[in-house]
């Protein structure tokens, strides 16, 4: 019989997990005839430029992290949703815009790629040359936390954020640092969205607005991992047992306290799917953070721009 004391064991194994492949640009050949080359900063310039996106740069404890940023034109006088999206283990935040495309899915978002840190995989990369992100609290001097804490004070200085309406999604190693987030800084949220990931403390999350996306035959984040976390989530969030359809291969938990639970199983590996970016704006547009005044209230769930 599989425990969850023997799930907590096998867990050690998967706690640092990993995007399934990475995106790269194939090398083009300047012309012999070409007066001077583009250096490699002008060229990733004008890659971020075409996406719509504009790199940042923090310093935290003398570290400089980076993050790529969409923002829309009238973000400084009106109020606007903000997502924030990480990549997995190996990834970047380059990878992340491409594979995730929230911005253009939800043109309206202020939209944040942030880039992680070379990091220490279980699986592979033990030398921890591949960027990735902490995987629970107190470890690696809590740098990402750090970090996200503050990008997100960044943006309040220079946008109008709708403070109601700030989400956070990834994919594997990325989607671990989503439920970090639920875990640490739950009151900042309004939904999440994490994908091929799990965690050991869904028994200790607040109830949230949560869609968990997980592939059945996911050779690295194994399924039956995944199913006991959305199965604790479920209880967290007060959702009802049996669930309707929502969309194709998802499943809608409606819960009284207003925060439900979606899962889109779908029967693919640990490959993200491409399906999955328009759910999640879908998603995300539903839910809007309960404040003082309407705490006890089903969240609005007419849809958002």
């Amino acid at each position: 019989m599989f425990t969850f004391r023997r799930f907590a064991a096998f867990s050690v194994i998967f706690q640092a997990v990993f995007t399934s492949t990475s995106l790269s640009q194939p090398a083009t050949k300047a012309p012999e005839t070409a007066p001077t080359a583009a250096t490699p900063e002008k060229t990733e310039k004008s890659r971020i430029g075409d996406m719509g996106l504009e790199r940042k740069r923090w310093t935290i404890e003398k570290q400089e992290r980076t993050a790529l940023i969409h923002a829309p034109k009238d973000a400084a006088t009106k109020e606007a949703p903000v997502v924030f999206a990480f990549h997995g283990h190996g990834g970047s935040a380059r990878q992340a815009a491409l594979s995730f495309h929230m911005h253009k899915e939800w043109p309206e978002a202020i939209v944040v790629y942030m880039d992680g840190l070379p990091t220490p995989g279980a699986l592979t990369d033990p030398e921890g040359k591949k960027n990735g992100w902490q995987n629970r609290e107190g470890i690696l001097d809590d740098r990402d936390l750090k970090f996200f804490d503050a990008v997100l004070e960044t943006l309040k200085k220079d946008h109008k954020v709708d403070e109601k309406r700030i989400y956070s999604m990834g994919h594997s190693n990325g989607g671990g640092f989503t439920y970090l987030l639920w875990q640490t800084r739950a009151n900042v949220f309004a939904a999440f969205a994490p994908s091929g990931a799990f965690t050991l403390k869904a028994r200790t999350l607040q109830a949230k607005p949560v869609l968990h996306i997980a592939g059945k035959n996911d050779e690295l984040v194994k399924f039956q991992y995944q199913e006991r976390t959305m199965d604790a989530v479920k209880k967290v969030n007060g959702c009802e047992e049996k669930g309707t359809e929502w969309a194709k291969d998802c499943t809608l938990y409606t819960s009284k306290s207003g925060t439900p639970l979606v899962t889109f199983v779908y029967d693919g590996t640990h490959k993200y799917p491409s399906e999955a970016p328009a759910l999640i704006v879908k998603f995300f547009k539903e839910q809007v953070k309960a404040t003082a005044k309407n705490a006890s209230k089903e969240p609005d769930k007419k849809t958002a721009n």
